[in-house]
């Protein structure tokens, strides 16, 4: 096997090389949270006003920028809002709104943006996209190969657990990846409940050849360490 290669960038982040998942599949190891990248950028798009904002931003992120200084990612990722009161089928009625005014951007630039699925349950109060099946009916509405999910193994574990039949039936809505350590979001090892290379498995066998971003915040001295041990669990 080709050696691990590790390189820091900017945000605290380690890219990883040499490391395989499968036939094909590569790993993006970063920080302790899913902000701007080169490699994967995020934005709100907000159920209550149709109004998408890039994450930490208060100014509108416009779908020009995907073809700006977005269009060297591959992956955009984007949240579905809070729910402030209103249910999944107005949820869905206003993410297809506001999702399909980037589309043609993102079609343009070939560029995949992947909804975040979160749970509402432990950390994201009020969230709306924090059910597989919820995010499986929005990519089928907006009904473009520019959209796609964001599964993070961590919170539909919290949600739903079932991860493995789960991917196996719905790989074809996902086009990236998130993993942590349930409870406590630390690191993937025997310290928390999820049994990674089974997931990492069922994964493989979908034929995937996205990303798998390591998004464990590290409860051990040595984060890097810690990193690696991460990407070693998931290398199967």
């Amino acid at each position: 096997p080709s050696p691990i290669g590790w390189e820091r960038v900017p945000g605290g982040r380690v890219r990883v090389s040499g490391v395989g998942m499968g036939e094909g599949a590569r790993f993006v190891c970063r920080g302790r949270s899913a902000t701007r990248s080169k490699n994967f950028v995020q934005f709100h798009v907000r159920s209550i006003n149709n109004s998408p904002h890039e994450s930490g931003d208060s100014a509108p992120l416009r779908p020009a920028q995907i073809g700006g200084r977005y269009c060297r990612a591959c992956r955009v990722g984007c949240f579905s809002g809070n729910r402030a009161g209103m249910d999944d089928e107005q949820g869905l009625e206003n993410c297809v709104v506001g999702l399909k005014k980037f589309l043609p951007a993102a079609e343009k630039q070939r560029v995949t943006i992947c909804m975040e699925l979160l749970n509402s349950k432990r950390n994201h109060k009020d969230y709306m996209g924090d059910h597989t099946a919820w995010g499986v009916e929005l990519v089928r509405r907006v009904g473009s190969e520019r959209f796609k999910l964001l599964f993070d193994i961590f919170h539909m574990q919290i949600m739903e657990g079932d991860l493995v039949d789960t991917i196996g039936e719905n790989h074809e809505y996902i086009a990236h990846y998130h993993t942590g350590g349930v409870p406590g979001r630390g690191e993937i090892d025997e310290t928390q409940e999820i049994q990674y290379p089974a997931v990492m498995r069922a994964i493989v066998q979908t034929g995937f050849r996205g990303f798998v971003a390591q998004e464990f915040v590290p409860k051990r001295p040595d984060a890097l360490d810690s990193l690696k041990q991460g990407v070693r669990i998931c290398d199967v």
